[in-house]
C-alpha cells in the first residue's frame, strides 16, 4: 500500500498508530486506494465502523489490490460461507 500512496511503509504504521496524520495529498490517495471519499476517511462522528484487527484489515487490503473478477470471487465466496454460519448458528440447539 504504501507504494500505491507514494510513502514507506514506516510511514504507513505511524499513520496507522496515529503517530502522525497524513497530507491532504496522501490522504486523497489513501481514499482512492480504498475506493472511499475523503469524508469517510477523517468521519469522526463515530457513524463509521473502524477495523481495529491488523491482520482482517491487511486481507481487506489484499483483495482490493486484486482485480475485479478476483474479488467478486472472493466476495461471492464469503457471502456463501457467511450465509451457512448464520444458518448453523440459527438452528443450533439452544
Amino acid at each position: 500500500m504504501a507504494k500505491k500512496i507514494g510513502t514507506s511503509g514506516p510511514i504507513v504504521g505511524r499513520y496507522e498508530r496515529g503517530e502522525m496524520t497524513p497530507s491532504v495529498e496522501v490522504a486523497k490517495k489513501l481514499a482512492d486506494t480504498f475506493d472511499v471519499t475523503l469524508d469517510f476517511l477523517v468521519d469522526d462522528t463515530g457513524r463509521t465502523a473502524e477495523i481495529k484487527d491488523k491482520a482482517m484489515l491487511q486481507r481487506i487490503m489484499d483483495i482490493q489490490a486484486l482485480d475485479t473478477e478476483d474479488q467478486k470471487t472472493i466476495v461471492h465466496v464469503l457471502d456463501s460461507l457467511l450465509r451457512d454460519a448464520k444458518a448453523k448458528k440459527a438452528y443450533a440447539p439452544q
